[in-house]
């Protein structure tokens, strides 16, 4: 393939088959790929390439009134997990590899390993969920001692540690704080581990509260983040506070939120200064 080739296969996509941006770039992605890495030569220049033009679109956030009217429909496990994401502005993969380590009481801060951009953070931990979460945890920690009896107890590692620190993947600090229900095998050491809990858990508990609770907006778990930042800039929380709490390398992903929650208190609509005959 050269040059002419090259540019037509996006072309096509932008102008036959009508794609997202995101699958044009992962298309263009792959072919820089096969010539840097398999190829081993270097890509010809584009220089009549139609771009996808991106969409832009705001997150749905719920009212504090709907995310109550969820809560109150779900129970159990995945209702706290819910509320944590919801107080703290986790993303759900995020709230599933939590960590019993990450959690600092004295604090009341929660710290995020490996987020996204492969960066750890520190978000707040509501006051409201520090009892449900002390209780929760002394259950995990009966469960991860039962294991432990039976010659189990063991938690995956990330980056190879379980190599240099064996033992530390039999320790209560590092289990996962919603383990799941079951055991499965962890081939790199040959044991039986407890992995987190699976999110298609939470999402299928969510959706069916958010349908129980006659909201008609697309929700999932993932709402309850877009609707904590929502609501925090509401209050009157500033934005670089959000952006950090959020995780977000830049600002401008932030400043989505500020377009779901204007300003409109002083305005009145001119359909409002219409008598009514």
């Amino acid at each position: 393939m050269g040059q002419q080739e090259i540019e037509a296969y996006p072309n096509h996509m932008a102008s036959k088959r009508n794609v997202s941006t995101s699958t044009q770039s992962s298309a263009l992605n792959a072919i820089a790929f096969l010539y840097s890495f398999v190829l081993k030569i270097n890509m010809p220049d584009l220089d009549i390439l139609r771009r996808i033009n991106r969409y832009k679109t705001i997150p749905v956030v719920l009212s504090q009134r709907e995310v109550k009217a969820i809560m109150e429909k779900m129970n159990g496990t995945t209702r706290f997990m819910a509320e944590l994401i919801y107080g703290t502005g986790l993303r759900i993969n995020e709230c599933m590899t939590l960590r019993v380590k990450d959690v600092d009481f004295d604090l009341h801060t929660i710290t995020v390993r490996a987020a996204k951009g492969n960066k750890d953070r520190v978000t707040l931990l509501p006051e409201r969920l520090i009892p449900l979460l002390r209780n929760h945890l002394l259950k995990i920690a009966q469960l991860h001692k039962s294991d432990t009896l039976k010659g189990n107890g063991y938690a995956s590692m990330p980056n190879a540690l379980y190599k240099k620190y064996p033992s530390v993947s039999q320790s209560l600090s590092w289990q996962y704080v919603f383990p799941s229900s079951l055991l499965r095998p962890w081939h790199e050491i040959g044991k039986m581990v407890r992995w987190h809990a699976s999110p298609s858990t939470l999402r299928r508990a969510f959706k069916d509260a958010a349908n129980q609770a006659n909201i008609l907006k697309h929700v999932g778990p993932h709402t309850l983040r877009h609707s904590f930042a929502s609501h925090l800039l509401a209050a009157g929380t500033d934005i670089r506070t959000i952006q950090t709490l959020l995780g977000h390398k830049n600002i401008e992903t932030t400043m989505i939120y500020t377009h779901i929650t204007p300003d409109y208190k002083n305005v009145t609509s001119p359909l409002d200064h219409i008598k009514h005959q």
